[in-house]
């Protein structure tokens, strides 16, 4: 459209990851206008989350005060067990397509029919990954200026004040926001994930960003979460995911890896290229021909056989035959989302993903939402 401007492509080498890694394929369609700066008091007569904001959620961090960077969740309740991010779906049915779109995946072609496309863990230790920060009910609100979408963006938990509970050390201490730069810095997703313990409510916001001019923080989009509920944006808005889903509850996470708990919940990833959206997705972020739609749910072959790998990897590994993988952004071909923790070793987690690859994966029938979830 004329005037507009996407944000560019950017690529890094990835010493740790060993390749070149798009960092920002974001939001290729949708957008219909670009209108000025929203500060987090500008509003929008569409509310997608009802938050009871006087209720604290359940958990033994409830009361208080510290800002803890990767705080273990493990006691806590990531949206109902109903939720589309917790659905066991190992008996769902399969989509018609599935093949295809493995293949697509792959990067089959005629004159490459045996393409595959291995397994990659997008996390590891600062700055590979993305962080989340704990804070409490009483963490002051900021003023948050949106860039890209502020009609799609919320200004804060609905039915409170504006602003978001971002702490100063995400302006001033690395890795706090994804790429691990104090304030987020120019370039990159630059993803900020900030849960109130006390509310049980996730705030998260993309393209994230400290303005030392104008002594702001500014973002491309954001979105809050009661994680409490079911609550899903309405049909074509965005958050700070492009698939319009929130982030935190499909990170592969090392305090449940390491825990000796099944992980259940469904691990967030990518594809080069996306066509559309389907439930749980709300929002579109490409049309490319043959490529899956956001919210698709690839699911581990109930006969990849994980018996051989550390416990650790088996956990990671079993949530992904149980609870699967939903697509929520473009980026690079079957990359798994986690977190940003120094805990976690490279020389471990890389040979075991790269051992698999998409034909160890089905889809699952697009879409796919059971009466037994209680979503409508």
């Amino acid at each position: 459209m004329a005037g507009f401007r996407l944000p560019p492509l950017l690529t890094r080498f990835d010493a740790s990851h060993g390749d070149f890694r798009a960092v920002s394929f974001r939001r290729a369609a949708s957008i219909a206008s670009v209108g000025a700066l929203c500060l987090s008091g500008c509003t929008s007569d569409r509310s997608p989350v009802q938050v009871p904001i006087d209720s604290p959620g359940p958990g033994s961090s409830y009361g208080t005060g510290e800002v803890i960077l990767l705080e273990d969740l493990t006691d806590r309740q990531v949206f109902p067990p109903s939720n589309w991010w917790n659905l066991d779906v190992s008996e769902a049915p399969l989509d018609p397509d599935s093949d295809a779109y493995i293949d697509w995946i792959s990067g089959r072609t005629p004159q490459n029919p045996d393409a595959r496309r291995r397994l990659h863990p997008d996390f590891g230790p600062p700055p590979y990954g993305i962080p989340y920060v704990t804070v409490s009910g009483t963490q002051p609100l900021v003023p948050v200026a949106f860039v890209w979408y502020p009609e799609e963006s919320d200004v804060g938990a609905p039915g409170g004040p504006p602003g978001y509970p971002i702490p100063d050390e995400a302006r001033e201490l690395p890795n706090y926001i994804e790429g691990g730069v104090p304030g987020g810095g120019p370039s990159g997703d630059r993803h900020l994930l900030v849960i109130d313990r006390d509310r049980w409510l996730l705030f998260e916001t993309w393209a994230t960003r400290w303005n030392e001019p104008l002594h702001r923080w500014e973002a491309g989009s954001g979105a809050v979460w009661n994680l409490s509920t079911n609550d899903r944006r309405p049909d074509g808005w965005t958050s700070a995911d492009a698939a319009g889903l929130a982030i935190l509850p499909g990170l592969v996470r090392y305090d449940e890896a390491s825990s000796g708990d099944p992980i259940t919940h469904a691990f967030r990833f990518t594809t080069r290229a996306t066509n559309g959206y389907v439930w749980p997705a709300s929002h579109e972020a490409g049309d490319t021909e043959g490529a899956p739609p956001m919210g698709t749910r690839l699911r581990m072959k109930a006969d990849v056989d994980i018996s051989g790998y550390p416990p650790m990897l088996q956990r990671i590994f079993q949530a992904m035959k149980t609870y699967g993988l939903i697509l929520a952004d473009n980026g690079t071909d079957m990359y798994i989302t986690g977190t940003m923790d120094p805990n976690w070793n490279n020389d471990v987690l890389n040979p075991a993903f790269h051992s698999l690859d998409a034909d160890d994966f089905e889809v699952i029938l697009l879409g796919w939402n059971p009466v037994t979830s209680g979503i409508e």
